[in-house]
Protein backbone atom coordinates (compact mmCIF):
# COMPACT_ATOMS: atom_id res chain seq x y z
CA UNK A 1 0.00 0.00 0.00
CA UNK A 2 1.37 3.55 -1.35
CA UNK A 3 0.10 6.70 1.00
CA UNK A 4 1.39 10.11 0.13
CA UNK A 5 1.11 12.65 3.01
CA UNK A 6 -0.22 16.39 2.68
CA UNK A 7 1.51 17.69 5.46
CA UNK A 8 -1.09 20.88 5.08
CA UNK A 9 0.65 24.50 5.64
CA UNK A 10 -0.50 24.90 9.25
CA UNK A 11 1.50 21.51 10.15
CA UNK A 12 4.19 22.50 8.26
CA UNK A 13 4.61 25.64 9.51
CA UNK A 14 4.20 25.17 12.98
CA UNK A 15 3.57 21.86 13.71
CA UNK A 16 6.14 19.50 11.96
CA UNK A 17 6.67 17.37 14.23
CA UNK A 18 2.95 15.95 13.51
CA UNK A 19 4.19 15.05 9.68
CA UNK A 20 7.32 13.38 11.11
CA UNK A 21 5.48 11.16 13.50
CA UNK A 22 2.39 10.35 10.85
CA UNK A 23 5.39 9.34 8.29
CA UNK A 24 7.22 7.32 11.02
CA UNK A 25 4.00 5.49 11.79
CA UNK A 26 2.73 4.49 8.97
CA UNK A 27 6.00 2.96 7.40
CA UNK A 28 6.23 1.47 10.74
CA UNK A 29 2.96 0.03 9.83
CA UNK A 30 4.17 -1.43 6.65
CA UNK A 31 2.93 1.35 4.57
CA UNK A 32 5.04 2.85 1.92
CA UNK A 33 5.01 6.48 2.26
CA UNK A 34 5.56 9.50 -0.49
CA UNK A 35 5.94 13.01 0.14
CA UNK A 36 5.40 14.74 -2.88
CA UNK A 37 7.37 18.24 -3.13
CA UNK A 38 5.10 20.10 -5.32
CA UNK A 39 1.91 20.37 -2.64
CA UNK A 40 1.22 23.77 -1.40
CA UNK A 41 -2.03 25.00 0.12
CA UNK A 42 -4.88 23.18 -0.45
CA UNK A 43 -7.18 26.27 -1.09
CA UNK A 44 -9.67 26.49 2.18
CA UNK A 45 -8.52 29.80 3.40
CA UNK A 46 -9.46 31.47 -0.01
CA UNK A 47 -12.58 29.29 -0.36
CA UNK A 48 -13.73 29.91 3.16
CA UNK A 49 -13.68 33.47 2.36
CA UNK A 50 -15.87 33.57 -0.87
CA UNK A 51 -13.01 33.22 -3.13
CA UNK A 52 -13.91 30.04 -5.03
CA UNK A 53 -11.82 31.43 -8.27
CA UNK A 54 -8.51 32.30 -6.26
CA UNK A 55 -9.25 28.54 -4.54
CA UNK A 56 -9.45 26.99 -8.02
CA UNK A 57 -6.27 27.09 -9.34
CA UNK A 58 -4.31 25.40 -5.85
CA UNK A 59 -6.93 22.75 -5.80
CA UNK A 60 -6.22 21.74 -9.27
CA UNK A 61 -2.61 22.23 -8.32
CA UNK A 62 -3.26 19.50 -5.12
CA UNK A 63 -4.57 17.27 -7.71
CA UNK A 64 -2.45 17.20 -10.50
CA UNK A 65 0.63 17.04 -7.54
CA UNK A 66 -1.29 13.51 -5.88
CA UNK A 67 -2.59 11.98 -8.93
CA UNK A 68 -0.95 9.22 -8.86
CA UNK A 69 -1.27 8.60 -4.85
CA UNK A 70 -3.34 5.29 -4.09
CA UNK A 71 -4.24 6.95 -0.87
CA UNK A 72 -3.52 11.41 0.31
CA UNK A 73 -3.51 11.08 4.16
CA UNK A 74 -3.38 14.51 6.32
CA UNK A 75 -2.67 14.88 9.90
CA UNK A 76 -5.60 17.74 9.74
CA UNK A 77 -9.16 17.27 9.58
CA UNK A 78 -9.92 20.34 7.87
CA UNK A 79 -7.37 20.18 5.14
CA UNK A 80 -8.76 16.92 4.19
CA UNK A 81 -12.47 17.66 4.77
CA UNK A 82 -11.64 20.54 1.95
CA UNK A 83 -10.19 17.87 -0.37
CA UNK A 84 -13.27 15.32 0.96
CA UNK A 85 -15.97 17.34 0.87
CA UNK A 86 -15.37 20.61 -0.87
CA UNK A 87 -13.37 19.97 -4.20
CA UNK A 88 -16.11 17.92 -5.63
CA UNK A 89 -18.06 21.57 -4.85
CA UNK A 90 -15.64 23.85 -5.98
CA UNK A 91 -14.70 21.88 -9.40
CA UNK A 92 -17.82 20.28 -10.08
CA UNK A 93 -18.29 18.07 -12.63
CA UNK A 94 -14.07 17.32 -12.33
CA UNK A 95 -13.20 13.62 -12.39
CA UNK A 96 -9.90 14.38 -10.59
CA UNK A 97 -11.63 15.68 -7.61
CA UNK A 98 -14.40 13.35 -6.85
CA UNK A 99 -11.53 10.37 -7.23
CA UNK A 100 -9.41 12.36 -4.68
CA UNK A 101 -12.12 12.76 -2.64
CA UNK A 102 -12.88 8.74 -2.21
CA UNK A 103 -9.08 8.36 -1.46
CA UNK A 104 -8.29 11.24 0.88
CA UNK A 105 -8.61 10.37 4.78
CA UNK A 106 -8.00 12.28 8.11
CA UNK A 107 -5.01 10.11 9.81
CA UNK A 108 -6.61 8.31 12.60
CA UNK A 109 -9.75 7.67 9.99
CA UNK A 110 -7.29 6.42 7.96
CA UNK A 111 -5.62 3.99 10.39
CA UNK A 112 -8.90 2.77 11.88
CA UNK A 113 -11.24 2.53 8.83
CA UNK A 114 -8.53 1.55 6.14
CA UNK A 115 -5.91 -0.39 7.72
CA UNK A 116 -8.33 -1.83 10.35
CA UNK A 117 -5.40 -0.71 13.35
CA UNK A 118 -6.99 -0.25 16.83
CA UNK A 119 -4.13 -0.57 18.93
CA UNK A 120 -0.78 0.68 17.91
CA UNK A 121 1.36 0.01 21.32
CA UNK A 122 1.41 1.03 25.37
CA UNK A 123 3.49 3.72 24.98
CA UNK A 124 0.27 6.21 26.28
CA UNK A 125 -0.09 4.10 29.79
CA UNK A 126 -1.51 5.98 32.44
CA UNK A 127 -1.09 9.59 30.71
CA UNK A 128 -4.42 11.93 31.52
CA UNK A 129 -5.07 13.41 28.10
CA UNK A 130 -7.34 15.70 26.66
CA UNK A 131 -9.13 15.36 23.05
CA UNK A 132 -10.51 18.47 21.12
CA UNK A 133 -12.95 17.52 18.60
CA UNK A 134 -11.80 19.40 16.06
CA UNK A 135 -15.39 21.23 13.97
CA UNK A 136 -13.92 19.54 10.92
CA UNK A 137 -13.20 16.38 11.69
CA UNK A 138 -16.49 16.05 13.86
CA UNK A 139 -19.06 17.23 11.72
CA UNK A 140 -17.86 16.84 8.37
CA UNK A 141 -15.71 13.68 8.09
CA UNK A 142 -17.55 12.29 11.05
CA UNK A 143 -14.43 11.48 12.92
CA UNK A 144 -15.03 10.67 16.67
CA UNK A 145 -14.24 7.51 17.98
CA UNK A 146 -10.99 6.91 16.28
CA UNK A 147 -9.03 9.24 17.45
CA UNK A 148 -10.53 8.18 21.10
CA UNK A 149 -10.05 4.13 20.22
CA UNK A 150 -6.66 4.70 19.69
CA UNK A 151 -5.82 6.61 22.51
CA UNK A 152 -7.56 4.87 24.83
CA UNK A 153 -6.01 1.41 22.82
CA UNK A 154 -2.75 2.88 23.84
CA UNK A 155 -3.21 3.40 27.72
CA UNK A 156 -4.44 7.27 27.71
CA UNK A 157 -6.96 8.02 29.86
CA UNK A 158 -8.87 10.60 27.93
CA UNK A 159 -10.71 13.28 30.42
CA UNK A 160 -14.30 13.74 30.14
CA UNK A 161 -14.77 17.38 28.78
CA UNK A 162 -17.90 19.19 29.12
CA UNK A 163 -17.06 20.93 25.94
CA UNK A 164 -15.18 18.85 24.24
CA UNK A 165 -17.67 18.77 21.48
CA UNK A 166 -17.54 22.49 21.02
CA UNK A 167 -15.78 24.64 18.39
CA UNK A 168 -12.68 26.31 20.30
CA UNK A 169 -13.43 29.97 18.42
CA UNK A 170 -11.28 29.27 15.56
CA UNK A 171 -12.54 28.73 12.52
CA UNK A 172 -9.69 30.04 10.61
CA UNK A 173 -10.88 33.63 9.19
CA UNK A 174 -13.52 33.65 11.81
CA UNK A 175 -11.17 33.96 14.38
CA UNK A 176 -9.73 37.12 12.21
CA UNK A 177 -12.85 38.77 11.42
CA UNK A 178 -14.58 38.17 15.20
CA UNK A 179 -11.63 38.07 17.04
CA UNK A 180 -13.89 38.90 20.61
CA UNK A 181 -16.14 36.21 19.75
CA UNK A 182 -13.75 33.66 18.62
CA UNK A 183 -11.60 34.83 22.51
CA UNK A 184 -14.78 34.20 24.73
CA UNK A 185 -15.39 30.86 22.60
CA UNK A 186 -11.73 29.63 23.51
CA UNK A 187 -12.45 30.84 27.16
CA UNK A 188 -15.33 29.22 27.68
CA UNK A 189 -13.93 25.58 26.26
CA UNK A 190 -10.57 26.49 28.11
CA UNK A 191 -12.61 27.07 31.66
CA UNK A 192 -13.98 23.39 31.53
CA UNK A 193 -10.81 22.05 30.56
CA UNK A 194 -10.05 18.86 33.21
CA UNK A 195 -6.60 18.68 34.76
CA UNK A 196 -4.39 16.59 31.64
CA UNK A 197 -1.27 16.31 30.72
CA UNK A 198 -1.74 16.90 27.15
CA UNK A 199 -4.29 19.09 25.40
CA UNK A 200 -4.43 16.99 21.67
CA UNK A 201 -6.55 17.31 18.38
CA UNK A 202 -6.37 16.51 14.64
CA UNK A 203 -6.77 20.14 14.01
CA UNK A 204 -3.38 22.00 14.21
CA UNK A 205 -5.44 25.47 13.53
CA UNK A 206 -7.67 25.05 16.95
CA UNK A 207 -4.63 23.95 18.73
CA UNK A 208 -2.60 26.88 17.67
CA UNK A 209 -5.89 28.95 19.14
CA UNK A 210 -5.99 27.60 22.29
CA UNK A 211 -2.80 27.12 22.96
CA UNK A 212 -2.02 30.94 22.65
CA UNK A 213 -4.81 31.48 24.70
CA UNK A 214 -3.56 29.46 27.56
CA UNK A 215 -0.45 31.61 26.98
CA UNK A 216 -2.29 34.34 27.47
CA UNK A 217 -3.75 33.28 30.70
CA UNK A 218 -0.39 31.70 32.22
CA UNK A 219 -1.60 28.12 32.41
CA UNK A 220 1.08 26.00 31.09
CA UNK A 221 -0.10 22.76 29.46
CA UNK A 222 1.44 20.11 26.72
CA UNK A 223 -0.26 20.93 23.59
CA UNK A 224 0.29 17.91 20.56
CA UNK A 225 -1.25 16.96 17.44
CA UNK A 226 -2.89 13.70 17.43
CA UNK A 227 0.02 12.46 15.03
CA UNK A 228 2.38 13.60 17.57
CA UNK A 229 0.50 11.44 20.35
CA UNK A 230 0.00 8.27 17.74
CA UNK A 231 3.61 7.70 17.02
CA UNK A 232 4.53 8.15 21.06
CA UNK A 233 1.83 5.03 21.19
CA UNK A 234 3.50 3.23 18.68
CA UNK A 235 6.90 3.75 19.93
CA UNK A 236 7.13 3.46 23.68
Amino acid sequence: MRVALFITCLADQFYAEAGVAAVKLLRALGVEVDFPQGQTCCGQPAFNAGYWEEARPLAKRTLEVFEEAEYVVLPSGSCASMVKNHYPELLPGNREALAMAEKTYELSQFLVRVLGVEKLGEGLKGRKVAYHHGCHALRELGVREEPLLLLQNAGAEVLPWEAWEECCGFGGLFSVKLPEVSLAMADRKLATLPEAEVLTSTDAGCLLHLSGRMGKKGKNLRVAPLATLLWEAYAG
